[in-house]
């Protein structure tokens, strides 16, 4: 069950907020990748919370959602019912997005729905995967009732496929190219799915840091609204698998499975920062369904 913050009480919304094992099909193309960084010791951490987490941890948000945030940044919506009211005025254009979450939770979903905003506002838009084929992301999008192909055809949506041990092989000559191919297709909205398999490339995690770093910095030059999707720590819902990516993105969105008192495992978001952006800190329930994601906004997980 849910209150409304008005305390109005309503059912939950089964089956669909059942866990992945019981309704696979809900995100099927969601997969995690199992295994840990093997060399992340108790020293490198506290020395990467120490540099890393000081010099971006930065701009996290008011917790005063009622207060207005004063900006000239032009801004755009997620495309997500629901959980663009929860954040005043909409994501500062040019942000850079991460969308982190466990296996099932909708990321790959997020990531469309996201790119599917744009397309509706005529906006020019380009999908890479890590992690699906081209084809498998069209008939993702095509169940959502989202003609991603017919905006592949009309040139303003590319869907890019890589290999993730190719890209790592050649993420130098990538991230040079990638702000000038940005350029020329004039993208709006860029997203990657997922950063997670990028970063498992590396086992040293010096090396990880130093090339997301450096990727993320060549995405935040070539002024495109990026988004990156992540596989969450499996110890901490709140912490990205590396606890890198976390510190550079300007917004971070977490989902995550949530068991109630009546033993029901729900799906619930939250907002944990967006620079420049007023935007509630509440924990609100959410549902894949048919039409892609939808945040309830007046319930409440109990």
């Amino acid at each position: 069950m849910y209150r409304r913050t008005d305390g109005v009480v309503y059912p939950a919304f089964s089956p669909a907020w059942a866990p992945m094992s019981e309704n696979p099909d809900d995100d099927w193309f969601e997969s995690g990748v199992e295994g840990s960084d093997p060399i992340e010791g108790d020293d490198e951490e506290a020395l990467f919370e120490d540099d890393f987490a000081s010099a971006f941890e930065g701009g996290m948000g008011s917790s005063d959602f009622d207060e207005d945030f004063e900006s000239d940044i032009p801004r755009i919506n997620l495309g997500i019912k629901g959980l663009d009211e929860m954040i005043q005025g909409g994501v500062p254009e040019r942000s850079l997005i991460v969308v982190m979450g466990s296996a099932g939770t909708g990321k790959t979903t997020f990531g469309l729905q996201f790119l599917h905003e744009g397309l509706q506002r005529g906006e020019q838009t380009v999908f890479i995967t890590l992690e699906e084929s081209r084809e498998a992301i069209l008939d993702a999008s095509a169940e959502k009732g989202w003609v991603f192909d017919e905006f592949e055809a009309d040139d303003q949506l590319a869907i890019v496929d890589l290999d993730p041990v190719e890209m790592a092989n050649s993420l130098g000559s990538i991230r040079n190219d990638l702000p000038r191919l940005i350029d020329e297709f004039d993208a709006d909205r860029l997203v990657l799915d997922s950063v997670s398999l990028l970063e498992m490339m590396y086992q040293d995690q010096a090396e990880r840091r130093t090339e997301v770093f450096d990727f993320t910095k060549s995405l935040k030059e070539a002024g495109v609204t990026t988004m990156l999707t992540s596989e969450a720590s499996k110890d901490n819902p709140y912490a990205s698998r590396h606890g890198i990516i976390e510190y550079l993105t300007d917004a971070v969105v977490v989902l995550q499975y949530v068991r109630s008192e009546f033993r029901e495992t729900r799906l619930a978001v939250e907002i944990q920062k967006i620079r420049n952006a007023n935007h509630s800190r509440e924990t609100k329930p959410y549902e894949i369904t048919g039409d892609g994601i939808s945040v309830y906004q007046q319930a409440n997980i109990f």
